[in-house]
C-alpha cells in the first residue's frame, strides 16, 4: 500500500500539488457562487456566478471559517455572502444595518437611526416597480413587486453587537433578516462586487453576455 501512495505520488505530483493549491484558494482567497433565486433582483438574477472576495474581512484558515487575521468588518450597502445557520444554506443579501444601528421599515421604506432613506423610481409594470433606494449617499436599485406580503414592514430594532441585519433587493420576496433574524459576524464569508459570468435558466441555460464580469 505505502509503495502505491509512493508510486501515485510521484506520478502526479504536479497534478496534486495543483489541485491543492486550487482548493487553498477557493477556500480562503477566492471563490464564485452561483445564484439560483430572485431575491437580488434586480441587482443579481437567477443564474449569475458572482465573485466571492474571501479576504474582504478576515483570513481565514484554510477550509474554515476560523479567522486568523481580521481585516475590516462589512460596511452598509456591502453585498456579502453568508453560510447561515438559521436558513441552513448559504445566502447572499445586502447589509442595511451594522452593529448599533436601529432599523425600521414601514411599507417597504427604511429609517436608519431615525433618518427616513430617500427613494426614486419608476413602474417598471402592473406588478412591479424599480427603486433607487440611497443609503450614506450610495444609491442601489430594490424591486418591489405588488404581491402583499407580511414582510414590507417592521418596528425598530436595535443591531447588536457582531451581528447585521441584511435585506434582498427584491423586497417582497426574499427570505433575509426578516426572516431568518441578525447575521452573526463569524458566518459571513466574503463580499460580491461582481458578476463572473451568467447563464439564462429560461433560455436553454445560453449566456448572458451582457452580465459578464457586470459590475454590482
Amino acid at each position: 500500500m505505502k509503495n502505491m501512495v509512493s508510486k501515485i505520488w510521484i506520478e502526479n505530483k504536479s497534478l496534486i500539488v495543483f489541485i491543492t493549491l486550487m482548493l487553498i484558494f477557493r477556500s480562503a482567497v477566492a471563490d464564485w457562487n452561483d445564484v439560483p433565486t430572485g431575491s437580488m433582483k434586480p441587482t443579481i438574477v437567477e443564474g449569475d456566478r458572482i465573485l466571492i472576495n474571501k479576504l474582504a474581512y478576515d483570513i481565514n484558515i484554510p477550509f474554515t471559517q476560523q479567522s486568523l487575521i481580521k481585516l475590516a468588518d462589512p460596511q452598509v450597502n456591502d453585498i456579502i455572502i453568508f453560510e447561515s445557520k438559521a436558513a441552513n444554506k448559504r445566502l447572499v443579501k445586502r447589509v442595511i444595518g451594522v452593529p448599533g444601528d436601529i432599523v425600521a421599515m414601514s411599507n417597504n421604506k427604511l429609517t436608519i437611526n431615525h433618518q427616513k432613506i430617500a427613494y426614486t423610481g419608476k413602474q417598471i409594470n402592473s406588478d412591479k416597480v424599480i427603486l433607487d433606494e440611497e443609503i450614506n449617499q450610495n444609491p442601489h436599485r430594490i424591486q418591489i413587486t405588488n404581491n402583499p406580503s407580511p414582510l414590507r414592514s417592521f418596528n425598530s430594532v436595535k443591531v447588536p453587537k457582531d451581528h447585521y441585519l441584511v435585506l434582498g433587493d427584491n423586497r417582497n420576496n426574499s427570505a433575509d433578516s426578516r426572516v431568518i433574524g441578525f447575521v452573526p459576524r463569524s458566518e459571513i464569508i466574503g463580499r460580491s462586487s461582481k458578476v463572473v459570468l451568467s447563464l439564462d435558466y429560461n433560455n436553454y441555460f445560453l449566456p448572458r453576455k451582457a452580465r459578464f464580469l457586470l459590475d454590482i
